[in-house]
């Protein structure tokens, strides 16, 4: 697996540029807060605009942008864990991760997305109901239900508290260690790229 990504975007007084080529596993971003790691994940995902844009997994041109390959976010393969988790209070756990799914050809199923995140029998429960660790595995399930070429994952971890952070780093290192998914991670925090990541790019 070969993965290679670089991204400019400016807007106003910020600027962010960032370029790799690797065949590591887990990709981590890591950089203080503000020096543009989110946006370096949205503008690869083609969720804002950027000056230039390019991802490319195992040979397959994600997007390239100098190459006039730009195709809309939910074309380009790339499942999107978001920090704020997004999850849609007025669906179900299980209509929560299939509402992506509508969008590719081939997705997984709701039951093994569950599966893969240790959540079997939550498909009925409601996003109330669920703990921070809970909420964040629905996320990731989401995610891995439209069956995406690269996986990104935003502050996994971020807000919860130690016992919480805990229980949910093993699947995180499942996800990386029995999927065949490449990880881009975005995290300030130390822990994170010891536990996950197999290497590292400063930011900033």
């Amino acid at each position: 697996m070969t993965i290679e990504f670089k991204l400019r975007v400016s807007r106003n007084d910020f600027e962010v540029e960032v370029a790799c080529a690797t065949d590591a596993r887990v990709i981590a971003l890591e950089g203080a807060s503000g020096a543009g790691k989110t946006t370096i994940l949205q503008g690869l995902a083609g969720l804002i605009p950027v000056a230039e844009a390019r991802l490319v997994i195992d040979g397959r041109v994600v997007v390239d942008t100098a190459a006039g390959v730009s195709p809309p976010a939910h074309q380009r393969g790339i499942g999107f864990v978001f920090q704020d988790l997004r999850l849609f209070p007025h669906l179900t756990v299980a209509a929560n991760i299939g509402f992506g799914a509508r969008f590719v050809k081939s997705p997984i199923s709701v039951d093994a997305a569950l599966d893969l995140v240790d959540l079997n029998g939550f498909g009925t429960r409601w996003p109330r109901s669920l703990s921070g660790g809970e909420a964040r595995r629905v996320a990731i399930a989401r995610a891995l239900c439209a069956n995406p070429r690269i996986l990104f994952l935003d502050e996994p971890l971020t807000g919860l508290d130690p016992a919480r952070r805990d229980a949910l780093t093993p699947y995180l290192r499942r996800l990386r260690d029995e999927t065949h998914l490449p990880i881009l991670l975005v995290s300030h925090d130390p822990r994170d790229m010891a536990d996950l990541a197999d290497v590292r790019i400063e930011v900033g």
